[in-house]
């Protein structure tokens, strides 16, 4: 079982930056750690991933914008996702996510989710 803590999240303005946290307990079935988002009424969609290997994925609308990296420790793992450029449009819950399965935008996939933070851009 790996627990996922995610932290980070706030209110910025448009054209800021925030870091979200994710620190998870490290297990060796861990393939990939991803970043997804929901927003109201929409599906939640995958926004960054990294692998093990530290090969990585973006979405399109955050290419450039961006940025995801983790700190592998003894017993644990932090998994960031540096934002910058925010936009309005970027505003949503975001959740952490491990698969044991590999990077994929499927949800299901994944077999833990942090409980997510919010980030919102006004």
């Amino acid at each position: 079982h790996v627990q996922l803590v995610e932290s980070g999240g706030g209110s910025v303005q448009t054209g800021g930056s925030l870091r979200l946290s994710c620190v998870a307990s490290r297990s060796t079935y861990v393939v990939c750690m991803s970043w997804f988002r929901q927003a109201p009424g929409q599906e939640r969609e995958g926004v960054a991933f990294i692998d093990r290997d530290g090969g990585t994925w973006y979405a399109d609308p955050v290419k450039g914008r961006f940025t995801i990296s983790q700190d592998n420790a003894k017993t644990t793992t932090t998994l960031y996702l540096q934002m910058d450029s925010l936009k309005p449009e970027d505003t949503a819950m975001y959740y952490c996510a491990a698969s044991t399965v590999g990077c994929t935008r499927r949800t299901a996939q994944y077999a833990w989710w942090g409980q997510g933070t919010q980030v919102t851009v006004s």
